[in-house]
């Protein structure tokens, strides 16, 4: 009896410990998710008192309206399925092959992730835009064409799948495909019969991710699609920005809203389905040397595909940088213009950096707490509503957010406008899921009976914080720190309207050099992008060291 009443209690005191934990992302996200974005929507629909429920129809029904819905549907469906068809055989090779380099290269194909959303744009810019490679070597030119934007979509999200469906498919057993082989199963057969029932959850979470970063897609297409292609997201920016029309940006906001939560609940859906029904190995046990003219011939292929289509931009951004002799270009960053910069461009690193920095503390402390609110697996629908409201902001316009911050943070106790907070705050949004995504897992592999024990022998909750799981999920914690960081640097649709004219950070001055005409500010852009993607590169190549043995594949 003693035991059973002592188990309650315990049980009781875990549950409110997680509830404690909770109290502070929730309250995070209330004041500077919930209350930006609730406060320009109302902005948008309010009209001299009166709710204008009505527009959302009148703003569905404009026929430029459906066209942008229509194609932000249309090439986020076909940049997905095109993204799939390119990367599974990478994802096949990461998993099943081991050859010379294998980890250099996976960590070379999760560079264009990292990178900020202006920068692939620019580096696409520079390679199928006007004086681009394609142009100069063949008069070719794809910036006015959506195929400009369906590869550049490609470009940032081949890693999604290589490291969703490839960390699946390393650890699944090699033995269940070869059984069915040895029953009289053709090759082709007992991968369809057997291992692709398998992937299947992990091809479709991977499939919803992508579709969601291509549907909510900013930075790319506000570079490559000009006048002509507009995303939601864009469109949101443009009656935000250029029309100052809110009432449609508010509609168009809720509109993308409905649809990514309609994805993430799919998502989650997936996600869970994922980790119940599997069985798994060991990844470092079912990778092998290449066997036979196919796996060579795949190996080939993806080596070409991985230079073509993520090398190439890459190399040709950084010769743009250099086009001009005695490195003009970087040397004119360092100089005052009087015009759109009312420092020089180069100050936008420290800025990048600083804000990167606090942002990912922000990140780290209140998507750690989040993590650990969410460990046990069996937590009720309150938790769960919790956890799909930490992946919104990857979802929500951050144009919207972004906007929302000066519309609804400017008077006391929370006018931060005029503070240099108010950028990391907005940054952290986008760097939370990444650090809950990539903790949760090792939190949830810790065993039970190691806190319980720590619990019997009178440990409070925060002590067995420290002395258990800390120590087993420092790396974790490392890695997600790393993730956040990166985000942080390359967020866009946010800091566009927060970071000052004496502030700006890189992807800012980045968009606003290719703003301008002149091969100087082209340049010069060019030489910041490439700033840009070498420290993201870097931060990229510590995350890999820091995983060392983890082989896992998940972001």
């Amino acid at each position: 009896m003693d035991l059973a009443r002592t188990e309650v209690t315990r049980r009781r005191s875990g549950n409110a410990a997680r509830l404690a934990l909770m109290v502070v992302p929730v309250a995070f996200f209330a004041v500077f998710f919930a209350y930006p974005v609730a406060a320009i929507v109302a902005r948008g629909l309010d009209d001299g008192g009166d709710w204008q429920l009505g527009r959302i129809a009148d703003v569905v029904a404009q026929p430029d309206i459906r066209h942008v819905l229509w194609f932000t549907t249309w090439q986020a469906l076909v940049s997905t399925a095109l993204t799939l068809l390119v990367a599974l055989p990478g994802a096949y090779v990461f998993a099943r092959l081991d050859f010379p380099g294998k980890q250099v290269l996976r960590a070379v194909v999760t560079v264009p992730f990292v990178l900020p959303t202006v920068v692939v744009g620019t580096a696409f810019l520079a390679l199928v835009g006007r004086g681009g490679l394609l142009d100069e070597l063949w008069g070719v030119r794809l910036d006015t064409t959506v195929w400009a934007i369906l590869l550049a979509h490609v470009f940032f999200n081949y890693a999604v799948v290589v490291r969703t469906v490839g960390g699946l498919w390393a650890q699944l057993d090699p033995r269940q495909e070869d059984a069915a082989r040895m029953l009289g199963a053709s090759r082709l057969r007992a991968w369809r019969t057997v291992t692709l029932p398998a992937l299947t959850p992990a091809v479709a979470a991977a499939a919803l991710m992508v579709f969601l970063f291509t549907f909510t897609s900013f930075g790319v297409v506000q570079i490559l699609g000009g006048p002509t292609f507009s995303t939601l997201e864009v469109e949101i920016y443009r009656q935000t920005s250029d029309l100052f029309d809110l009432a449609t940006a508010a509609v168009l906001t809720l509109v993308q809203f409905a649809a990514v939560g309609a994805i993430l609940a799919v998502h989650a859906w997936t996600v869970r389905r994922r980790e119940s029904a599997l069985r798994l190995v060991d990844a470092s046990a079912t990778a092998h040397r290449p066997r036979g003219a196919g796996q060579w011939a795949l190996l080939a292929g993806t080596l070409v595909s991985v230079a073509l289509l993520v090398l190439l931009p890459l190399a040709v951004l950084v010769q743009r940088s250099l086009d001009a002799p005695g490195f003009s270009y970087y040397r004119a960053l360092t100089s005052e213009d009087g015009g759109m910069f009312l420092v020089p461009p180069i100050d936008a690193i420290g800025n990048s950096l600083r804000y990167a920095v606090a942002a990912t503390l922000i990140a780290v402390v209140i998507g750690g707490l989040a993590a650990a609110a969410l460990t046990r697996r069996d937590a009720g629908p309150l938790v769960r509503g919790f956890d799909a409201l930490l992946m919104l902001p990857l979802g929500v316009s951050a144009v919207t957010v972004g906007f929302g911050f000066l519309i609804a943070l400017d008077e006391p106790p929370l006018d931060l406008r005029a503070s240099w907070i108010i950028v990391p705050l907005a940054q952290a949004l986008v760097g939370v899921p990444f650090v809950v995504r990539t903790m949760l897992p090792v939190l949830r592999a810790v065993d039970e009976r190691l806190r319980e024990a720590a619990a019997v022998l009178g440990a409070s909750p925060w002590r067995v914080w420290r002395e258990v799981d800390l120590p087993l999920v420092r790396r974790a914690l490392l890695i997600a720190a790393g993730f956040a960081f990166a985000v942080s640097l390359g967020e866009f649709g946010a800091t566009v309207f927060l970071a000052r004219p004496d502030n700006p950070t890189l992807p800012v001055a980045v968009a606003r050099l290719l703003s301008r005409p002149g091969e100087l500010n082209y340049g010069q852009a060019m030489a910041l992008s490439t700033i840009l993607m070498v420290v993201c590169a870097a931060a990229l190549l510590v995350l890999e060291r820091l995983r060392g043995a983890d082989r896992t594949g998940e972001f």
